[in-house]
């Protein structure tokens, strides 16, 4: 094999092949955009993407992309090529750190490695169990084999949050490498005030953004509205904002028919990334009811509009929103009918929530967040310090 002459910077390769919407593509947008020119002076970076999507990361003119069609064809094209052309590639240009952010690695050898904790789930026992035995449960327990395996063998695991390493520490023995906590930010988009809320929305609502799945608790949601509406009369609605997994987001709909809910109800289905810190802006109440999260995305981009917060009481969501947000148990819609008729008849608790939100929400900025990785990735590659002040 013919090497190309190396110069004297470091090499990384970040293999984003699965990074091919949502939060995988935001963490990648935010930490190309912060990219310290530190980091761009001293280390060469190749960034792996799926084939077609190479617009989207053109962010840095110091960030070199390379695509393969095969691999983006589907997921099993995508591992043969991991498996027997990825370890050709990291050869030939001799790559230093291979920084796998979709949370396990790609191919280990004769450089070092890096893995991004950000899915909970594989790990978490009670919420694999709220799925009916199945793909599901199968899919969750190979991926945390795999997960498990790359945690062991890195040389660099960045979690983001310390909840999620608490977890790993305990369930993953005999990890060797270098640990990092590095909490996500939050994207400036969600910090502007909209001026005007989207046509057809209720003037009142309370809003719930998140995926209709077994772990995010609608049903108890859906179940809680059910008993506020017995308590008092309610001039909001309830809205669900999000995609829905078939079966699932099928008893969602099953229950608020049952509760003669389709009115005060509404399933709003996926909106679009640009519309939701308007959802957030002008929502009387926003409420977040997972129990099995790693990073929160959602929470923190719900703090971010100053509204009141309404939170699930399962870690890691205390060590993000603090006292900034009331809690409640997601699988007890006593506990979240208590808080709603709490915070919806109390204008003067609205507004102090709300200000609290606002101010928890500072702590995450996705500038230092990128800043930090960057940071420590440099570090491994290279096996030295950089400095702590690092500037964009």
């Amino acid at each position: 094999m013919n090497f190309p002459v190396r110069d004297d910077r470091n090499v990384i390769l970040i293999d984003a092949l699965s990074a091919l919407q949502g939060g995988g593509q935001t963490y990648l947008i935010n930490l190309l955009q912060f990219m310290p020119r530190q980091v761009a002076d001293k280390c060469r970076v190749i960034l792996l993407v799926p084939h077609g999507e190479q617009h989207r990361f053109g962010i840095h003119p110091n960030v070199e992309l390379f695509s393969s069609e095969f691999a983006s064809k589907n997921l099993f094209c995508r591992l043969i090529w991991s498996k027997f052309y990825l370890p050709l590639h990291l050869k030939r240009e001799q790559v230093d750190l291979l920084y796998c952010p979709g949370g396990f690695v790609s191919v280990f050898g004769n450089w070092k490695t890096a893995v991004a904790f950000r899915n909970m789930l594989p790990f978490s026992i009670e919420d694999r169990r709220r799925y009916p035995l199945g793909y599901m449960r199968a899919r969750l327990a190979i991926l945390r084999w795999v997960q498990a395996r790359s945690f062991r063998r890195s040389d660099l695991v960045i979690f983001i949050s310390l909840f999620a390493k608490s977890v790993i520490d305990v369930v993953v023995d005999n990890r060797q490498g270098r640990s990092e906590v590095i909490p996500h930010g939050i994207s400036h988009h969600f910090r502007k005030s909209p001026h005007n809320a989207m046509r057809g929305l209720p003037s009142s609502y309370v809003c719930y953004v998140s995926i209709l799945n077994v772990y995010k608790a609608q049903l108890e949601v859906v179940s809680a509205w059910s008993m506020l509406r017995s308590r008092r009369v309610c001039t909001e609605k309830l809205l669900l904002v999000g995609p829905a997994s078939d079966r699932y987001g099928a008893k969602v709909i099953a229950l608020i028919k049952k509760l003669g809910l389709q009115d005060e109800v509404l399933i709003l289905g996926n909106i679009s990334y640009d519309d939701l810190p308007m959802l957030y802006h002008f929502a009387t109440i926003n409420l977040f009811a997972s129990s099995c999260e790693n990073c929160p995305n959602i929470l923190l981009e719900a703090l971010s509009a100053g509204r009141p917060v309404l939170c699930s009481d399962y870690q890691p969501m205390p060590e993000f929103a603090g006292d900034a947000v009331l809690y409640f148990d997601p699988y007890d819609p006593k506990t979240l009918a208590t808080q709603l008729v709490r915070v919806l008849d109390d204008p003067v608790l609205q507004r102090s929530l709300g200000q609290k939100a606002s101010e928890r929400s500072l702590q995450f900025e996705w500038s230092q967040s990128a800043q930090r990785t960057w940071r420590v990735l440099a570090e491994v590659a290279s096996g030295s310090v950089f400095p702590t002040a690092l500037s964009t």
